[in-house]
């Protein structure tokens, strides 16, 4: 027969050893869970990460910044914090995105706790709009109820069926709940070329006006940028009421990039793949992308979008 005292150690032990492995820190160090009420945003990581990695935006890192880091320390913002990013393919909009993710989700686009549609992939039919919207809602709905910092982000918005997005107006709006869920914590992310070109002839403008691009407001193209993709039938978002009823926050201008930035992105590209960098390189995929206006050649008409199939031709040398 088992004696008392051993019996009573051994129940001790396990009773131990259980509730240390069900503790909520030991638990999620395995497990991926979702950030608690009091969760904040690293405001200092989340600079460092847009001033190393983000070329040429001052402005978008300026606003986002300020826009997360308000929302973060907030503990009870009214709603959603709502941001459209705009500008031409290879400015950063799908970088910062990710960026912004991983601050929230650790895991970035690879937390179940971070969404990404794709336009033309998940919503490519314009003849089940109705079924979409209620598939967006009923997936929004779900997973911000298991966990209230839920992250959304839409890409290829200027190729979203018209209509479709207004679906999740609901949720972006100024209730404090909707069918008993609260969406005040999650953050929604649209991404899309539209009003690139309007934002491209507003940098121009100021580059002929002999003004530096870091001059550049958002007082100075947001107003302009919003008007634009309202009135535009391939915004994703025209005549959306998500804009008539001023639920995006932030309309945030990505400029085009000039050569110089080109440059930074090759730099990065060779230090990420362990490359010492050689300026003989970098000048050389740099002159391989082309510019516009064709007699300036002032900005890349692809951003950065090519830099690492570019450096892969070179990777020889």
């Amino acid at each position: 027969a088992l004696e008392p005292v051993s019996v009573g150690l051994a129940i001790g032990v396990a009773s131990a050893l259980a509730g240390y492995l069900s503790h909520p820190n030991f638990y999620c160090s395995y497990v991926e869970c979702c950030p608690g009420a009091g969760h904040r945003i690293n405001a200092t990581a989340l600079k460092m990460q847009l001033d190393t990695k983000l070329f040429g935006q001052h402005l978008a890192k300026d606003v986002v910044l300020k826009a997360v880091m308000g929302f973060s320390n907030n503990p009870s913002p009214k709603k959603p914090l709502t941001l459209s990013l705009h500008g031409w393919a290879g400015t950063g909009k799908n970088f910062l995105s990710q960026i912004l993710a991983e601050r929230v989700h650790p895991a970035g686009l690879r937390s179940k706790f971070v969404h990404l549609f794709l336009a033309t992939l998940h919503f490519p039919h314009h003849e089940q709009v109705k079924l979409y919207k209620e598939q967006l809602q009923n997936w929004i709905r779900g997973n911000v109820s298991l966990c209230p910092h839920s992250v959304f982000i839409f890409d290829e918005m200027d190729k979203m069926h018209s209509g479709l997005i207004d679906a999740i107006k609901p949720f972006l709006d100024y209730y404090e709940q909707v069918d008993g869920v609260s969406y005040r914590k999650a953050i929604f992310i649209f991404l899309s070329n539209a009003g690139g070109d309007l934002i491209n002839k507003a940098a121009l403008d100021f580059w002929t006006s002999g003004k530096k691009r870091e001059e550049i407001q958002l007082k100075d193209l947001e107003p302009m940028l919003s008007v634009g993709v309202f009135n535009n039938k391939n915004s994703g978002l025209w005549h959306s009421s998500l804009i008539d009823r001023n639920l995006i926050d932030y309309f945030v201008p990505f400029l085009p990039l000039e050569h110089r930035h080109v440059k930074m992105c090759v730099r990065a590209e060779m230090i990420a793949r362990g490359y010492a960098v050689d300026e003989k390189v970098v000048q050389a995929v740099a002159d391989e992308m082309t510019f516009f206006p064709k007699a300036q050649k002032i900005y890349s008409d692809k951003g950065c979008k090519t830099v690492q199939a570019k450096l892969d031709i070179h990777e020889d040398i």
